[in-house]
């Protein structure tokens, strides 16, 4: 299933095939960070993607159905980042099914929040 990734506000896209997507190693296969990376979109992630901070919280302005749910880590993890909202995801675990395409904002600002104890 093709799908377009738009990132705000470097307005780079590319389109992807869900599934098929290799890439970088940063946060899960097929993640908004991995595609941003392969992409040279610059998201920072402190942990190195493993979810252990929201350093890579991101905004999805559309699209943000066609996600993997969120785990309970994650949601977590996004109670400490600055100016969540609704459509907030942290990059590294946030994977598009492919089933619309997606458009994320990336925030002007951010802090390493690591978590030491990430399991």
């Amino acid at each position: 299933m093709k799908y377009r990734i738009t990132f705000q506000p470097a307005d780079e896209s590319t389109e992807l095939t869900a599934g098929q997507n290799g890439g970088s190693r940063d946060g899960l296969p097929e993640s908004i960070l991995q595609t941003a990376n392969d992409l040279g979109v610059s998201i920072d992630h402190a942990c190195g993607g493993v979810g252990a901070c929201s350093t890579c919280h991101v905004i999805v302005t559309s699209g943000f159905n066609s996600l993997n749910e969120a785990s309970e880590k994650e949601e977590d993890m996004l109670d400490s980042a600055p100016g969540l909202t609704l459509q907030s995801r942290l990059a590294c675990q946030a994977v598009p099914s492919g089933e619309s395409d997606v458009v994320v904002e990336i925030p002007g600002w951010n802090r390493n929040l690591m978590s030491e104890s990430h399991e």
